[in-house]
């Protein structure tokens, strides 16, 4: 389960730690997509309507899960490299209290405030039963929903992405299977593809706290390790609380755009719509690095071995710019095509579409960058310099960016797309001052720490 990311290739550890996380964010694309095709199938406009709506919803909730259980993979990383198992039994434990008492303290809050939600997002009134539905089923299965995520990233702490993928593999076959039985042949409508989503979690979490129950004797796991501790409490959301509010700003940042969209008429709305789907699969793999470059340079953190982290922020860079750069290539040539495959006899927002699309798809290249940073701050525990970079880009290009594009330029997408590439440019300076400026100086004092007064170079 435990594997060591100090010794070795560095960039081979890189990939086979890179590529199974890569794989489980797919499959939980591509299962969560199911919920909304397979409900297409079998049901009208209102029921999409509310599965759309509600897996918007989650989808948020679940990133900022995803961000605020960061500060779990970055401190069971750096104890597993310091080869303290006493540390990392003790992040285990006080990770598995605080998300439980964190996922039932906002379980009962998203129940109470269903109807708030619903009304915020505007919902439509022939899908507002079936979208009331959905969420409260889903809101229900948020304690699954929750330690999924967390069990996941103490797999990710120990080095391990394998088994997460395993476990989200068997998920999403139990989800598609459910989908098909209870909105198929049951006709429960959106409500069946709630319960299939919350039913393949918490099969996914039992699987999990298997796996994890088999090896807790390996990692010194004990009921101690379960009690409260204020150290390790305060490590735990240091890290993952800068990040979970990073991610949700982001996601914000994204309805703010999609309502200059929908602003602008049916037509553009639909096309924004398509390429931000089609933009969040692509970016899986500056994901995927940013979990990798953070999980790799916090066990050699631990490990006291900070030129193998640098060295694995460079090769995380360069992978997402060398793939950033081909996907912005063909996205340039095949932009229309691409968009063309999620919506028949439109032209016009397929027109639009491509516009966005070749513009958005430099985002590809540039924002990997910034991601591979905000994971290594996380590894050194100063996750509040990802926050204050992307509240900077937010506030200052992306939102104004696109609202000025929008008015400057209504006939056409192209500068519109452009303002998220911006906005990760200018994160990418900052980052790069960042490291230099204050980084650095961290690991400098680290390194001088080691050096015993009064020993030469030749002892």
């Amino acid at each position: 389960m435990q594997k060591d990311l100090t010794k070795g290739s560095l960039f081979g550890k890189m990939m086979q730690f890179a590529v199974p996380y890569l794989v489980a964010c797919f499959l939980q694309t591509f299962y969560g997509m199911a919920d909304l095709f397979i409900t297409g199938q079998f049901n009208g406009a209102a029921a999409v309507s509310a599965v759309a709506v509600g897996s918007q919803v989650m989808h948020m909730l679940t990133v900022v899960i995803v961000g605020l259980a960061m500060g779990t993979t970055v401190c069971i990383s750096r104890s597993v490299g310091a080869g303290s198992k006493k540390q990392t039994a003790g992040f285990i434990g006080n990770s598995a209290v605080l998300f439980g008492i964190f996922a039932a303290v906002l379980t009962v809050v998203l129940l109470l405030c269903t109807g708030l939600i619903l009304n915020i997002l505007a919902v439509p009134s022939e899908a507002l039963v079936q979208a009331r539905r959905y969420l409260i089923i889903c809101f229900i299965g948020v304690p699954f929903i929750t330690a999924y995520n967390v069990v996941s990233s103490i797999f990710r702490g120990l080095g391990d992405t394998k088994s997460p993928m395993m476990f989200v593999a068997v998920a999403g076959l139990i989800n598609v299977g459910f989908d098909y039985l209870l909105i198929g042949p049951m006709g429960m409508g959106a409500a069946g593809a709630a319960i299939a989503t919350v039913g393949s979690q918490a099969f996914s979490v039992v699987l999990a706290l298997l796996f994890l129950m088999r090896g807790k004797d390996s990692m010194g796991v004990t009921r101690r390790d379960f009690i409260p501790d204020g150290q390790y409490m305060g490590q735990l959301l240091g890290i993952g609380v800068p990040v979970a509010f990073q991610e949700g700003l982001i996601q914000v940042s994204f309805l703010v755009i999609t309502a200059i969209a929908n602003s602008r008429g049916v037509n553009v709305a639909a096309a924004v719509g398509i390429v931000e789907k089609i933009i969040s699969f692509l970016f899986l793999v500056p994901s995927s690095m940013l979990s990798t470059v953070s999980a790799v340079a916090a066990q050699n953190a631990g490990a006291g071995r900070h030129d193998r982290g640098r060295r694995a922020l460079r090769y995380g860079i360069s992978v997402c710019v060398c793939v950033g750069t081909v996907i912005f290539v063909i996205c340039q040539f095949a932009a229309e095509g691409i968009v063309g495959r999620f919506v028949v006899n439109e032209p016009e927002v397929i027109r639009l579409g491509g516009q966005y699309l070749r513009s958005y798809s430099l985002d590809c290249a540039i924002a990997g960058i910034q991601f591979c940073f905000s994971g290594y701050f996380s590894a050194y525990g100063k996750s509040q310099y990802s926050f204050i970079h992307n509240i900077i880009s937010i506030a200052l290009v992306r939102i104004p960016g696109a609202y000025l594009a929008s008015v400057l330029y209504p006939q056409t997408l192209y500068p519109m797309g452009l303002a998220a590439p911006m906005g990760s440019l200018l994160s990418s300076v900052i980052c790069l001052f960042l490291y230099k400026r204050l980084v650095m100086d961290i690991i400098k004092t680290e390194d001088a720490a080691k050096i015993q007064p009064g020993r030469g170079k030749n002892e």
